[in-house]
């Protein structure tokens, strides 16, 4: 029996229209300052992709960045953690014989090299914590998102001080980002790229969506919890399939190092396109479990696998 056998096949949907980023020209937030940074940035998420998954890819583009690192994401799934990395904590080494602060000071005094800039006021932080509307209210930026996971979704809380942010048609097609990313010669520009190919099912866009297998997130579960409250055909609100075993839990790791490598085809375009002065960053918001200890995925699991991520950054030219 393979992967997807056990469960039903359904038609594919209509195909939804083609979305555009929701702008806001004016819309409420302050006109831009002057730039003080001369870095283009751009934070790529690869959600859900643990640090091994990465390594076993052996991606060559991307690495183009420099060194992966092994570093452990602050939160377990996806809201969480992009909202975390948007106050400006990127995933962290765990360090050991300091203080929490003492991390903090040393990684944000990195933003100067990265954005391109001296001398930040990061007092200016302070109270918002929201590196969008620092960025674009302080240092001229202009700021956008592109996510894949629909609990990312623009009327969330995540879309603050972002000048354009769009949850793309498919969850699974970092690709499509790539031509609605634009750079100005007048001030720098920010994206934050979450990208859904590692996600599960790590799936690649050109899969038939109808054969993957259909495990609720967030999104899912509210969508149906009214259905299913108070039916007695449905105690504890049980998937209708049976928990993968071992053989499946390898396969399916297997896809997720499969869309690493497919992924780092992408990067090369990416990065062909933008210009120089880039600074990007790749990780991932959290890592996934395959079986080991008996869990599966991400979410309420404390295990070291769903916190490892990889992280790299630096320029392509």
């Amino acid at each position: 029996m393979g992967l997807f056998d056990l469960f039903k096949k359904k038609p594919a949907s209509s195909p939804r229209p083609p979305a555009k980023p929701m702008s806001r020209p004016g819309g409420g937030m302050a006109p831009h300052p002057e730039p003080k940074a001369k870095n283009n940035f751009i934070i790529v998420i690869l959600d859900s992709c643990r640090f091994d998954s990465f390594v076993a890819a052996a991606p060559k583009t991307i690495l183009k960045l420099g060194p992966v690192e092994k570093r452990f994401s602050y939160a377990a799934w996806t809201a969480p953690s992009h909202y975390n990395l948007l106050t400006g904590l990127l995933p962290h080494t765990s360090p050991q014989n300091v203080y929490a602060s003492e991390y903090y000071k040393e990684d944000f005094f990195n933003f100067n090299r990265r954005l391109g800039a001296q001398g930040i006021d990061f007092a200016a932080m302070v109270p918002g914590l929201w590196m969008p509307e620092f960025l674009r209210n302080n240092l001229g930026y202009s700021t956008h998102a592109r996510v894949s996971l629909p609990v990312l979704n623009p009327r969330t809380g995540v879309n603050r001080s972002f000048d354009s942010f769009q949850l793309m048609d498919k969850h699974n097609d970092m690709r499509s980002m790539l031509p609605t990313m634009k750079f100005s010669p007048d001030r720098p520009s920010f994206y934050l790229l979450n990208v859904g190919e590692t996600h599960y099912p790590y799936a690649k866009p050109d899969e038939d969506s109808s054969m993957w297998p259909r495990i609720s997130g967030v999104n899912g579960v509210f969508k149906k919890l009214n259905e299913e409250v108070g039916d007695p055909n449905k105690p504890n609100f049980k998937e209708t399939f049976q928990f993968f075993d071992q053989g499946k839990m390898d396969q399916l790791r297997e896809r997720q190092v499969d869309t690493v490598r497919y992924l780092d085809g992408v990067f090369a375009e990416l990065y062909d396109m933008v210009p120089k002065d880039t600074y990007i960053i790749v990780t991932a918001d959290h890592g996934e479990l395959f079986g080991e200890l008996g869990y599966f995925g991400h979410g309420p699991i404390m295990h070291e696998k769903c916190f490892e991520v990889p992280y790299l950054e630096g320029k392509i030219r």
